[in-house]
């Protein structure tokens, strides 16, 4: 399969799972996926959080879009880690074993980054 071919979200990983892949994903495919995603416009504010994130993080969609992800919806994640990372690598496809702080309560989760130039948004995956 090359990169240009569309994957079925059934049997998108979120290990396998590229940029380009979710960049072409609608909306509704986004959602099928069984991990959540983050979208970031370049001003890092949130324009894609898929059904699988918002059941997992307690957050409603319509609350998160347009709001500074690091700053409003997930200030445990503005450390060196992962918000500088986006910040200071134009490339990025890495994957960390990472601990979330929701409502005080530690999730242990694996964070995926992926930034590319040619990328309209910046992602964050996240398998709960």
């Amino acid at each position: 399969m090359t990169v240009h071919e569309k994957t079925s979200p059934t049997f998108t990983t979120f290990e396998a799972i590229s940029i380009d892949d979710l960049e072409r994903m609608t909306p509704s495919e986004c959602d099928e996926l069984t991990f959540g995603v983050v979208g970031l416009a370049p001003s890092g504010a949130v324009d894609i959080y898929n059904a699988t994130e918002s059941r997992y993080a307690g957050l409603r969609v319509e609350r998160v879009i347009g709001k500074a992800f690091f700053a409003e919806v997930g200030p445990c994640m503005n450390n060196d880690l992962v918000a500088r990372r986006f910040e200071n690598e134009p490339e990025l496809d890495a994957t960390i074993d990472y601990v979330l702080a929701l409502r005080m309560r530690r999730t242990p989760v694996k964070l995926r980054m992926l930034r590319h130039p040619a990328a309209s948004r910046r992602y964050l995956l996240v398998r709960r």
